[in-house]
This record gives structure tokens, C-alpha cells and sequence, in this order.
């Protein structure tokens, strides 16, 4: 994801199959948390990098925007296609072929003489990140049991966060001192030593008889696809164009064909409809994107802002962030604990809500003036806001369901915190396309949207969820 926090729910570990103890616990455990922070850690230094790779290969408003996109929009549509793939291929094959497309993706983005070849070699990174990301998991459910699966999952979670939380400062660091592409050559050690611990000490586990839904995923991308495209159209030149409608309007069809194929697979669909017979599960469903979509948006534009109109350095605009990655991992244990005395529905509730007032403040930020008294209360309210909806969104999604469907709701709940940060960042062309005072004043206003959307989120929660806790 392009934010500075994983997805909510990246796939319930080892749906449906029965966990047996790893021959290796420690060393599965290494090469799961190696996995993912190829992912977390390119999404978060990414942003960052933006202006940097914008100057270098001439990218207009117009086409910034996909340097993100173009990861995220495979890693949205494919997330449950790649955690099937790992149940009927095998996790642990799945998790490698995941992984050395990722780095050899990566190879190809800091080599790329042009943007149109980073934006493909982007692509086939994030359909190497939809494949390892949940079969990592897929790997600790299998190999783990009860309490020593928790701890395995809290490990990897742990992982995950500090990795998104030095991904910005390392990013802005290597951007200033070396340049752009060492953000990607960075994966390659990184990819390596996971997979050579994957091949020598993770088991591989299978379940069988699992049919994959190729016409689903294939709709969904292509669906998501043409929706980006015309949203980045729109918001880059500022007017509804013949094409921008032509491409939300194609995107929109082929939505409704995703949906007609998932009703026509029944429960053998990537997405079976039947999760929404669950009106907690539906509004959990809208908290998340449009939470992770305002959250999203914000960490593109933020330190492009800082950067681009108030002279920041790539690594002062990286450290600009790193209190919320901070803030949340100290903040979201005792969140947890909180959730499980009260129950889910207020913390779903408050967090947004408060979300939504820190990102109200950012419309009063002047990237100019000291960062103390403009910037970091800002980030400060959000911090303390998404660590109230974070670990409770989690556990209560799962919850929402029954056991059978667990799996595909926390990968389905993953793929809409991706989506959300992906319309949001092909809206986002409309700031990106701005300079100078009309810049400030577009984040501005861009604020003001974030925090609407979040407080609409708390909204969901309230609406949708019972004041008592979870069974």
C-alpha cells in the first residue's frame, strides 16, 4: 500500500486448512516478515520519491500519479487471485515466485530510462507484492497453531510496521545522497536472503480442490483500471474530458460484469456476494475505503507539498512522517486491549472521526512555517486517530462473517484499504498538477475532503455496528 501502515487485513492465515507445527519456527518466521517489508517498505518510501522521479523522467501531472498506480492498482484487483494461487499452487512456491518477481521488477524500475518503462516494471511489482503478501500469511497459519500462531501473526504485523515506519526517513536519505533508483535497488538484498531462507526451512503446504477465478480477477483489474485512468485523466487536466468519461464509464460497466460473474460463481468466486448478507461486514466494507482512501491520498500529496512548496529535503519530508508509524505502533496494543473490554464499535466510531479532525487541521498547514507548530499536530491527531480504528477494524472484520469466510473477508477487506489509496491517489492529479500558491491552496482543499470522508467512515461504524463486544 502507499500509506505508512499495512492494510487492515491481508488474508486470514491458512484458510480452511489445519495448521502443523514448522520444522523451523524462527527462520519461517524471518522469511515471511522479509516477504512483506519488500512490500511495505516500497510503498512508503515511494511517496517520497515522487518529485524526484517526476524532474528526472519529465513526468507531467498528468502521469505522476501512476508511479503509485500502477503499483497499487495490481495489488488491489489480484490480492485474493494471489492468496488462492498459494492454496492450490502451494504457499511456499507461490511466496518465492512472489518475491523474485518483486525483485526482478524492482531491478527494472531503477533501471528504466523513461517513465512508461518504470510504470510497467511498477506493475509487475505489484503483482509480485498481491502474490507474496498473502501467502506470507497463508504460510504462519499453516505452520503455527493457537497462542504460538498469534504471536507469529503480532511478529510479522510488528515487522511490517517498523519497516513502513523507516521506509520514508531511508527513502528521503538514499533519494538525496545516491538518487531515485537506490529506493528500488534496495529490495534486491532484501529479496534475496528471503528467499534463500524460504527455500531452505519454510514446509510448503497446499490445499487441494480449489478452483481459481481467472474471469473475476480479470475483470476486477481491468474494471479498476479504466476507472484510474479516467480519474487521473480528470483530476490532471481539470475538466471532464471525452476520454475521462469514456474511461469511468468503461471501468463502471465492467464493474457490474465482476459482480454479475462473482453472483454467477456463488461461493466459488474470488468474491463471494454472500459476504454482504452481513451488515456489520457492509459497513466495515465502506469505513475501510473511505478511511484508507483519505489517508491514502493525504501521504501522497503531503510530502510532495513539503518537498515541492516548502523546500523541504526528500529526507526532512521522510522524517515529517515518521511520528505516525511511531505513534501507532506504541498506540494500537493498547487499542487492542480497550476493544476487547468495550467492544469494536466505538473505537470505530472515535477513530475516524478524530482521523477526520487532523486531517482538518492540514487545511490550515503552510509547508513554509516551522514543521513543530503546522505539520506535526496534524499528524499527531491522525496518529492518535487511526491507531484507534487500526487494531479493532482487524479483528472485527473477521468477526462480521462466518468462520468459512473468513479468509476471503480479510482479503477482501485488504484489497478495499488498497482501492480506497488507489482512487485517491488518481484523484490526487488534481494538487499534484498545481504550483505555488494554487498548490497549498489545492492540498487545502484536498484536507477538507480527507476529513470528510474519514468522519463519514466513523459514521459507517456507528450506523452499522452493535454496542457490545465481540464474541
Amino acid at each position: 500500500m502507499n500509506t505508512l501502515l499495512q492494510a487492515p487485513c491481508d488474508r486470514e492465515p491458512g484458510r480452511g486448512a489445519k495448521a502443523s507445527a514448522a520444522r523451523h519456527p524462527r527462520w519461517t518466521i524471518a522469511a515471511t516478515m522479509m516477504a512483506s517489508s519488500l512490500s511495505f517498505i516500497d510503498g512508503s518510501v515511494t511517496n517520497v520519491a515522487l518529485p524526484a522521479i517526476g524532474q528526472d523522467l519529465a513526468a507531467d501531472a498528468g502521469s505522476l500519479p501512476w508511479v503509485i498506480n500502477a503499483y497499487l492498482l495490481p495489488l488491489s484487483a489480484l490480492l485474493l487471485i494471489g492468496g488462492a494461487a498459494g492454496d492450490h499452487f502451494g504457499r511456499k512456491r507461490m511466496l518465492i515466485t512472489g518475491i523474485v518477481l518483486f525483485a526482478a521488477a524492482s531491478i527494472g524500475c531503477a533501471l528504466a530510462p523513461n517513465l512508461d518503462v518504470l510504470l510497467a516494471f511498477r506493475g509487475l511489482q505489484g503483482v509480485g507484492a498481491a502474490i507474496l503478501l498473502p501467502n506470507s500469511l497463508g504460510i504462519l497459519g499453516s505452520s503455527f497453531e493457537g497462542e504460538a500462531r498469534g504471536r507469529a501473526v503480532g511478529t510479522w504485523a510488528a515487522a511490517g510496521a517498523i519497516a513502513s515506519a523507516i521506509g520514508p526517513p531511508l527513502g528521503g536519505w538514499l533519494v538525496e545522497t545516491v538518487g531515485w533508483p537506490a529506493i528500488f535497488y534496495l529490495n534486491i538484498p532484501v529479496a534475496a536472503a528471503a528467499v534463500l531462507i524460504a527455500v531452505l526451512f519454510v514446509d510448503e503446504s497446499v490445499e487441494d480442490g480449489r478452483k481459481l477465478d481467472w474471469r473475476g480477477a480479470a475483470l476486477a483489474t481491468a474494471a479498476l483500471g479504466l476507472l484510474t485512468w479516467g480519474l487521473t485523466l480528470w483530476s490532471s487536466t481539470h475538466s471532464a474530458t471525452p476520454a475521462s468519461l469514456i474511461g469511468v464509464g468503461a471501468g463502471a460497466l465492467l464493474f457490474l460484469a465482476f459482480l454479475w460473474t462473482e453472483k454467477r460463481l456463488g461461493e466459488k468466486a474470488m468474491m463471494p456476494l454472500s459476504l454482504f448478507a452481513s451488515r456489520p461486514f457492509i459497513g466495515l466494507t465502506v469505513l475501510t475505503f473511505l478511511l484508507y482512501g483519505a489517508l491514502g491520498g493525504l501521504l501522497v500529496l503531503l510530502p510532495y507539498l513539503l518537498i515541492v512548496g516548502g523546500d523541504y529535503s526528500p529526507i526532512e519530508a521522510g522524517l515529517a512522517l515518521l511520528p505516525f508509524s511511531l505513534v501507532l505502533g506504541v498506540a494500537s496494543r493498547l487499542t487492542g486491549r480497550l476493544t476487547e473490554r468495550i467492544g469494536p464499535r466505538w473505537p470505530l466510531t472515535t477513530g475516524p472521526i478524530v482521523t477526520g479532525l487532523g486531517f482538518a487541521l492540514f487545511a490550515l498547514t503552510d509547508p513554509a512555517a516551522s514543521y513543530w507548530t503546522s505539520v506535526l499536530p496534524a499528524v499527531a491527531v491522525i496518529s492518535g486517530g487511526m491507531a484507534l480504528a487500526v487494531a479493532p477494524l482487524t479483528t472485527t472484520v473477521l468477526a462480521s462473517v462466518d468462520e468459512q469466510h473468513t479468509g476471503t473477508a480479510s482479503g477482501f477487506n485488504s484489497a478495499v484499504a488498497r482501492t480506497g489509496g488507489l482512487i485517491a491517489t488518481a484523484l490526487a492529479g488534481a494538487v499534484l498538477s498545481m504550483t505555488g500558491a494554487g498548490l497549498i491552496d489545492a492540498f487545502h482543499a484536498a484536507a477538507i475532503v480527507a476529513a470528510v470522508f474519514a468522519v463519514a467512515a466513523g459514521l459507517a461504524a456507528f450506523f452499522t455496528l452493535e454496542s457490545r463486544k465481540p464474541d
